[in-house]
């Protein structure tokens, strides 16, 4: 699935567009899916993460190591 977070597993959510005479079509709510390179030190080599706006946020509070660790605990590969 392309608009998915590694991080975090956000994925779109569905619901309707409705237009003026209130009439409903199927719409899709995409995360904001950015791929970001980091360097990992512990491996000494980048890793490329594709992840949501919020999620790189979160890196940036905790620290990449911390990020691929839960990354990893979630069962995805890095």
């Amino acid at each position: 699935m392309s608009a998915h977070c590694q991080l975090t597993g956000a994925q779109p959510g569905f619901g309707n567009r409705i237009s003026h005479s209130h009439r409903r079509t199927s719409r899709r709510f995409d995360p904001n899916i950015q791929k970001k390179r980091y360097w990992l030190p512990s491996e000494g080599r980048y890793v490329r993460l594709t992840l949501s706006a919020r999620a790189i946020k979160t890196v940036d509070t905790i620290g990449i190591e911390a990020a691929v660790a839960r990354i990893r605990a979630r069962g995805v590969t890095v």
